[in-house]
Formats: C-alpha cells, sequence, structure tokens
C-alpha cells in the first residue's frame, strides 16, 4: 500500500455515502445481447453506477468528501484526472458498490476497488482507451490498425456493458445484430498527464474512413473513455462523425484500409491550410446535402483545393492533369469537374492529401499542363502512388 493515510479516507468517504444510501431501491437494466448469426442473450444488471452518479452531487458539500478532495490534491500522481470528485471519487463508490451488489458494505470490495485505484494512480504511466461503436462498414479480419493506437474491431458481445451498464440506451439502432454495426472505433494509448483529444482524433479516422471507402461510416453517437481499464468518462462524438450519411455499407478490405491510414495522420495538414480544411469540410458537409445545395458544395471544395484564387475552370484542369493518365482521359475528367460529383472530389482530395503539400502540388499540376517536364514526371509519380 503507497499510501494508508489516503487510504482510510478514502474509506471514510465511501462509508458515509453508503450510510447515505442504505436501503435504496436500486434500478435494473434488462440487457439484450445480440451477436450476428447467434441466439440473443438477456440479462438484469443493477444499475449501481447510475444510481450513484445521479446522486453523487448531494454529497459534495460533506466533510468527508472535501477531506477526500484535500489528500488527493495532495498527490502528484492524481494530476492526470481532471476533476478529481468525477473522476476519482465517484468512480471509487461506484467500483466498491458494484462489488458489494448494492449498498451494503463489504470491506474486502472497498480493498479492491481501492487497490485498482493506487495501481492506476502509481503505476508507470497510465493506459487510457476510448471506443465508439461504428457503422456503415464490416471488415474480414478482426482488427484494422489505422495506426497510432487508433483500430478498427470486431466488438466483443457485452464489453461496453461490463464497464458502462447505461451503455444499452447509448448504442446506434440494432448495433451488434446486423452485418455493418458489429465494429468499434478505438482509441488506445498509452499516457503520462494528459489523456488525447478522443472526440477530435476519432472523427478524423471517420473523415479517413470515408475518403478511402466511399462508405457512410459514423460512430457514436458517444464514447466510452477508460483510464487503466476503469471508466473515466462518457463523451459525445462530434456532429459531423456521429451522423451517417445516405449510401450503401461496404467491407473495409486491406487495400482501402492501407489508405484510410494514410490519409488520417494527414488530415492533420489542414490546420495549418486553410483552403485544405475548408475543401474537406465542404465535401463532408455535401455528403449529407441534397442539391443544389450538395453541387454547390462541391463546386466550392473544388476551388479551395486546387484553384489558387483562379476559380473553378482552372481548378477544373489541374484537377483533371491529377487524376488523369492519358490525354483523352484528362478531356474527359475536365468536362466532368465542370460540374463536379462527391465521387471525383473525393479521388481528388485523396490525391492531394497523399501529396503532402498542396501548395507545391499547385506548382507542379501547372507545369504539367504546360508541357514541362518536370511537372510531368511528378504528376506521374502521383498517379502510381
Amino acid at each position: 500500500m503507497h499510501s494508508p493515510h489516503l487510504r482510510d479516507t478514502l474509506r471514510r468517504f465511501c462509508l458515509a455515502a453508503f450510510a447515505s444510501w442504505h436501503g435504496a431501491d436500486l434500478p435494473f437494466a434488462f440487457e439484450e445481447h445480440g451477436s450476428y448469426g447467434r441466439p440473443t442473450l438477456y440479462e438484469y444488471r443493477p444499475l449501481v453506477r447510475g444510481f450513484v452518479e445521479a446522486h453523487a452531487g448531494g454529497l459534495r458539500e460533506r466533510d468527508d468528501v472535501r477531506q477526500a478532495l484535500a489528500e488527493l490534491e495532495r498527490e502528484p500522481a492524481a494530476r492526470i484526472y481532471d476533476v478529481l470528485y468525477r473522476s476519482v471519487l465517484v468512480p471509487l463508490l461506484v467500483r466498491t458498490a458494484e462489488g458489494c451488489g448494492g449498498f451494503d458494505w463489504d470491506d474486502a470490495a472497498f480493498d479492491r476497488a481501492y487497490a485498482e485505484l493506487e495501481d492506476s494512480l502509481y503505476g508507470d504511466g497510465h493506459s487510457y482507451g476510448a471506443v465508439a461503436p461504428l457503422v456503415g462498414i464490416s471488415i474480414g479480419a478482426s482488427q484494422i490498425e489505422l495506426g497510432d493506437g487508433i483500430r478498427v474491431r470486431q466488438a466483443k458481445t457485452g464489453e461496453l456493458s461490463a464497464l458502462w451498464p447505461e451503455s444499452a440506451g447509448l448504442l446506434p439502432r440494432d448495433f451488434g445484430r446486423e452485418v455493418d454495426r458489429l465494429c468499434l472505433l478505438e482509441l488506445e494509448r498509452s499516457v503520462e498527464t494528459d489523456v488525447p483529444d478522443a472526440p477530435g482524433e476519432l472523427a478524423d479516422a471517420v473523415t479517413s474512413l470515408r475518403l478511402a471507402t466511399e462508405a457512410p461510416v459514423a460512430a457514436g453517437p458517444v464514447l466510452f473513455e477508460r483510464l487503466d481499464w476503469r471508466p473515466y468518462g462518457i463523451r459525445p462524438v462530434l456532429p459531423i462523425a456521429a451522423t451517417p450519411p445516405p449510401g450503401e455499407a461496404t467491407r473495409l478490405d486491406p487495400f482501402r484500409a492501407t489508405v484510410a491510414a494514410q490519409l488520417r495522420p494527414l488530415l492533420g495538414l489542414a490546420d495549418e491550410d486553410a483552403r485544405l480544411g475548408d475543401a474537406l469540410d465542404r465535401w463532408e458537409l455535401s455528403l449529407f446535402q441534397p442539391d443544389p445545395f450538395r453541387s454547390e458544395q462541391l463546386r466550392h471544395a473544388l476551388d479551395a483545393a486546387l484553384g489558387n484564387g483562379e476559380g473553378l475552370y482552372a481548378a477544373a484542369m489541374r484537377a483533371a492533369a491529377l487524376l488523369g493518365e492519358t490525354a483523352e482521359e484528362r478531356g474527359t475528367l475536365a468536362e466532368r469537374f465542370r460540374e463536379p460529383t462527391a465521387e471525383l472530389v473525393r479521388r481528388m482530395l485523396v490525391a492531394v492529401l497523399l501529396h503532402g503539400d498542396r501548395r507545391a502540388l499547385l506548382r507542379e499540376l501547372d507545369g504539367a499542363l504546360l508541357g514541362l517536364r518536370a511537372g510531368r514526371e511528378r504528376v506521374a509519380e502521383l498517379r502510381a502512388s
């Protein structure tokens, strides 16, 4: 035991909370565990966490709470937690109550919960994870890596409800029962003092999957965070990533998974290139809009990416030079880009992102259009890649 004094203080906090709630009627969840191609299982589960979190605010001004918070604030290892009451004390109370099966005190249950907390506080770093339900796509493998600790993987039956009993009411419709609703988008990473921006990183992963596959991919509506395999929080997914666009679900094959893995970190280029960011935003927004708004967004996206202030015609010519391999193909593409489709703009954006430097690409495309050898050779390399 690292800190006997901290243990005693937190034990008094938990005992006082149990005394307040002793005899309370706990709600139960009727959970349905669906699995594609298998019988559906049902389970009654006491909603201890929901009850504790709903009533924890009433304890906030007690002396035992203030003493527990003061002890935690003196612990440097607790700095990773944003709000100590909600991130440490309430989860400790939840784990103890879950171990007791309610609010009949059991020292062994508290000891197990406190040991888990000490492992989190004093271990070598922390293991952070966030998962969000993923719809609109299926995979043949058990998981597909997208890089930097982000992956698409098959969901395991009951894994969300084991840590978050309230998750049943937060999942997409028919999740776990349809072939395109069996996956999770997961971020897993070792951290020291700060947790990742999971909503932003998972939103970028969704965008990269949409660019690579054309599938109506969406994640959420919420993501579930854990720290050292203990519940850490439930946060909303960014709206554009959480909303499924129209379209047919598809399978994420190894080739398109590789493209998505290449694109995901490259989306960060938009942070330094406002026109690229505008092009990506307008293309993604167009996925949700009917004509004529969709066509207008796509024209703006093309102009932002390749217009260089010279209008849609110049952007269309550059896009044709970027995607077309022969003079005949480039001529056809130039005509099609005058009224670009979402598919054409998607292909153009993938090529721009894979180049890595939009401004340099503009110079190379202009060189290719003027017949300069260096420009032609560089654009040919891009097509080959």
